[in-house]
């Protein structure tokens, strides 16, 4: 357990958004803090594709896309960012799309994106982390002076005087079922649903007036030049797709090679052009893209055990929810630490 001079041990499991704000705000606090993720690397689904064309390198953020910001804390961190060019502001004209190609109306506000990649975010929080990649988290199990965090087999990964877990819902539940059943029990309570993304490139400029639009109809819900972003190569021309939660549900299990091919012909079909073959393209599956009944308790706490949740599932969907879940857990872990001295 904390002693009065030590500074808490915590481990935070997910190298994401959530993850990432949650460890950089404690470690602030001088606590120590060891972050786990099951990926290659840190990002989440702010993760950046790349792929080589011909030698030519092309990059897609195909999960997150941008984010706004209404949070007076959040804007001053962003605006710290904002001065170490880990993000700029995109000045894309963004549409609201109507049937055949149509402009419903245009969005003004501003959105900030990742550079030169969304995943840049997350890799410069990470930077001053002790992140620990390709590593599975199976269990986080009480123990007499803390939590325990287990892997997939069974073995210890280290123990802790507290924990927190950013992963999707129905993961953290599980994480979290021996530890935490309350926690356990809301996390599963919230319904995820999956998005397909479609990357693709062209070799010439799409003659549309707008760089991103949303669409309230068909198998789309948001399309996106992601070459007109700040810091990125201007050709070629490529794109993002995102299929609305109702069609990817219905075609979850599809193969990569049919959503793709379906979903481009309903981006030309949306944005009202003739097909053009791409240069390149391929599609991802995110399985848990988006909450269908997200939370509003900003992060989730059990401090008689101390451990906690959070994610953009428990603050409101957005990225800005995402990084404010984070920043709550952390402000939740620091007090129940203080308390314990």
């Amino acid at each position: 357990m904390i002693q009065p001079t030590d500074k808490a041990r915590i481990a935070v499991v997910g190298a994401g958004l959530s993850g990432l704000a949650c460890a950089d705000a404690l470690t602030e606090r001088g606590h120590s803090v060891r972050v786990f993720d099951k990926g290659r690397a840190p990002g989440g689904r702010t993760s950046t594709r790349r792929a080589d064309l011909r030698g030519v390198e092309l990059s897609f953020d195909h999960g997150a896309q941008y984010f706004t910001v209404r949070d007076a804390e959040l804007a001053e961190r962003v605006r710290h960012w904002e001065e170490k060019g880990v993000v700029k502001l995109w000045a894309g004209r963004i549409a609201v799309l109507g049937t055949g190609g149509s402009v419903e109306s245009y969005s003004h506000k501003p959105r900030y994106v990742g550079a030169p990649g969304m995943n840049a975010i997350c890799q410069h929080l990470a930077s001053d982390q002790d992140v620990h990649c390709g590593v599975t988290v199976g269990r986080i199990v009480p123990v007499r002076a803390g939590v325990q965090v287990l892997d997939l087999n069974g073995r210890t990964l280290g123990e802790f005087d507290f924990a927190v877990a950013t992963a999707p819902p129905s993961q953290t539940a599980a994480l979290l079922a021996d530890a935490a059943p309350a926690i356990a029990a809301r996390a599963a309570s919230v319904v995820m649903k999956p998005c397909w993304a479609v990357m693709a490139a062209f070799e010439s400029r799409l003659d549309v007036p707008y760089d991103g639009a949303f669409i309230n109809e068909g198998p789309l819900s948001w399309v996106a030049r992601t070459s007109s972003k700040p810091a990125r190569t201007e050709s070629p021309d490529r794109w993002v797709l995102h299929g609305s939660a109702p069609w990817s549900v219905d075609h979850l299990e599809d193969a990569a090679e049919s959503a793709t091919s379906q979903l481009l012909d309903a981006f030309f079909e949306a944005i009202g052009r003739h097909p053009l073959d791409p240069l390149w393209a391929t599609a991802h599956r995110w399985r848990f893209a988006l909450a269908e009944n997200p939370l509003d308790e900003g992060c989730l706490f059990d401090a008689s055990v101390g451990i906690a949740a959070c994610g953009d599932w428990a603050h409101g969907n957005r990225v800005e929810g995402a990084l404010l879940s984070g920043l709550a857990a952390a402000r939740r872990v620091d007090h129940a630490a203080s308390t314990r001295r």
